[in-house]
């Protein structure tokens, strides 16, 4: 697939030969724009979050464990604990509103919408398909006992959310694989890779790349010596990537109105993340007065 898509300037650039179903551009983000996502991402405090909690504990033979690396969301938050948002069955009481995207991831998001929308046929996008909630993944190394043990990677697994995904990634490259069903007698399969780089601007859609393979980031490289904002202590952050998915809206849920369990289960990420943010104290707040 030769891709011909209008950029920021309103000319027409060409993007090398993808499978059908992918886009990549390496230069997406302006200088004036990752200036600005820096500058936003000053002001977030990432949280670590547990996988199982009182109410969704461990299936049987499984631990309850952390996840491998600090996460932020905006639009609506997809707590692990909740078991995230896995459509046809998995969909109430899994994504929970959270802070809207500040005006630049707004631009962007834009701009990544009208892509998708360029190079997707209908069918491969969903009535009334948006990308209106994002994950911010924080990649690099913790101090754990006094030595730092990196957790830089993602292992094989899909995006249930439905319609195209678009992944914008800063800082260190990283290798980004698609594979092949993940089998326990024999590994995953690579079907394609490419190394998503600072700047950079993924898409992905289709049946083939959202449904048929997994997908996973096998490495992240330490060429330049990236160091990002994580305002976090023990954790270096070299790579920070914003993966923007559809929700549908119908499918939101107030954190005042998760049912009491769940309620309960989230109650402590939404304490620590009131610390720092003015709309989470404002839903704790609302919360206790009912």
């Amino acid at each position: 697939m030769h891709q011909k898509v209008r950029g920021n300037t309103g000319k027409k650039f060409d993007e090398k030969k993808l499978p059908q179903g992918l886009f990549y551009r390496k230069d997406f983000l302006s200088a004036e724009d990752k200036q600005e996502v820096l500058n936003y991402l000053k002001t977030l405090h990432p949280i670590w979050e547990q996988r199982y909690s009182k109410h969704n504990p461990p299936p049987q033979g499984k631990e309850q464990r952390m996840l491998l690396r600090p996460v932020y969301w905006l639009g609506n938050w997809q707590f692990a604990c909740l078991n995230y948002y896995h459509p046809p069955k998995g969909t109430q009481n899994r994504s929970v509103y959270a802070e809207k995207y500040p005006p630049v991831l707004a631009r962007i998001v834009e701009k990544a919408e009208r892509i998708a929308r360029q190079i997707y046929s209908p069918k491969d996008i969903p009535q009334g398909w948006e990308l209106n909630t994002c994950l911010i993944n924080y990649y690099g190394k913790k101090l754990e006992n006094g030595r730092w043990v990196d957790g830089a990677r993602v292992g094989e697994h899909k995006d249930f959310e439905p319609g195209p995904v678009a992944s914008l990634s800063l800082g260190e490259r990283a290798m980004f694989q698609f594979v092949s069903s993940v089998g326990k007698s024999s590994p995953a399969r690579v079907v394609f890779q490419q190394w998503l780089e600072d700047g950079s601007l993924q898409i992905f859609g289709s049946p083939r790349w959202k449904d048929e393979l997994f997908h996973r980031v096998q490495r992240v490289d330490r060429k330049l010596g990236a160091e990002l904002p994580g305002n976090m202590e023990g954790f270096n952050v070299r790579r920070i990537n914003f993966t923007f998915r559809y929700v549908p809206r119908k499918d939101w849920v107030k954190y005042e109105n998760l049912p009491e369990g769940l309620k309960e289960d989230v109650t402590p990420y939404v304490t620590e993340l009131a610390r720092y943010s003015s709309f989470f104290s404002g839903l704790l707040k609302d919360s206790n007065k009912k």
